[in-house]
């Protein structure tokens, strides 16, 4: 335990904070100008991969290491974390001749890396070193070096990995995203590896699978009566019915707010037909649509509720602001 007084809190170390942002700011910046063939043979080597990324490093560039599979293999491009320290026990059996390496270490002379580089080499898999040392015997081993090196550590000792694990970070990103727009990895691609996200829920949840079906739908015939309109609202709880002819095709809909304007300008209802008051040729969605496709329907027009039809306009469901909630799509 430090005993030693804790230094008071003062507009110095505000100065201090930012001044580590700026450092880091300026080693990313840097990076931008260091870009060369050596990144495009780096994303040559991982696309010509039949195998996967293996992502690997000790201590922060550990860390790193493990965000930046992450990353990779969340945009398209089959990567795994190892670290390098179990590598050389028994780990190192995960690697295959079809895999690419991306070892990460900012001196370049990590002892756990370099013991187990010859039996990459051997293996036959391909090596790329991410390192602040171009002259490290990691970067001599790889088939290519990538420079990450920063002229200072943010930290106030320049001892602490600060500056060079952000650097290393963000070389990592910009791979990880040109191997994204170079397979064409789109949004959709993406929801499908983020199945448990909110783009996920967005992109893969279809209309079919939130809406209401069968006798849960609201709807009645086009010679209803008024008074059948109502127990239909009142009995399904949408908000609304819809009104189908003979053939079971949509030919209109009868909200709560067309309820309270049909009682508003008539007050004797009594010998009403739906047809007379319903509000005809409504907003229809198809079950295959996307269910923010329908949000989007539903916010354009401003209405609540959306009639699920089918292609040939035969009623096949419903659904409401409340059923896309529960579905999380908004």
């Amino acid at each position: 335990m430090n005993d030693r007084p804790k230094k008071a809190i003062s507009t110095s170390t505000l100065e201090l904070a930012r001044k580590v942002l700026a450092i880091e700011a300026d080693a990313v910046n840097a990076l931008i100008s260091r870009l060369d063939e050596r990144f495009l043979d780096a994303i040559g080597l991982i696309l010509a991969c039949r195998g996967r990324v293996v992502v690997s490093g000790v201590g922060k560039s550990g860390h790193i290491a493990r965000k930046i599979a992450s990353t990779m293999a969340s945009t398209g491009t089959p990567a795994f974390f190892l670290h390098a320290a179990e590598a050389g026990h028994g780990d190192l059996g995960m690697i295959t001749r079809d895999d690419v390496v991306l070892a990460l270490s900012n001196s370049g002379q990590s002892d756990e890396l370099l013991t187990i580089i010859p039996l990459i080499k051997r293996q036959g898999a391909k090596l790329i070193a991410l390192t602040g040392n171009a002259d490290s015997a990691l970067a001599k081993e790889a088939d290519v070096h990538l420079d990450a090196r920063v002229a200072q550590e943010a930290c106030p000792l320049n001892l602490a990995p600060t500056a060079s694990t952000t650097a290393a970070l963000a070389l990592g990103d910009a791979l990880a995203v040109a191997l994204l727009d170079a397979r064409g990895f789109d949004e959709q691609d993406f929801a499908r590896a983020h199945p448990g996200g909110a783009l996920g829920r967005k992109l893969l949840t279809h209309v079919s699978d939130v809406m209401r079906t069968g006798n849960d739908v609201p709807s009645v015939p086009d010679a209803a009566s008024f008074a059948d309109v109502l127990v239909e609202m009142s009995g399904k709880g949408m908000g609304m019915t819809a009104i189908v002819d003979s053939l079971g095709k949509v030919v209109g809909i009868f909200t709560d707010g067309d309820l309270r304007r049909t009682l508003e300008r008539r007050p004797d209802v009594g010998s009403l037909k739906i047809a007379e008051i319903m509000k005809r040729a409504p907003h229809t969605i198809a079950p295959h649509k996307l269910a923010a496709e329908a949000v989007e329907v539903m916010e354009r027009y401003k209405i609540n509720q959306l009639l699920v039809a089918s292609k040939t306009g035969e009623l096949v469901g419903a659904l409401n602001m409340h059923d896309l909630f529960r579905a999380k799509v908004i």
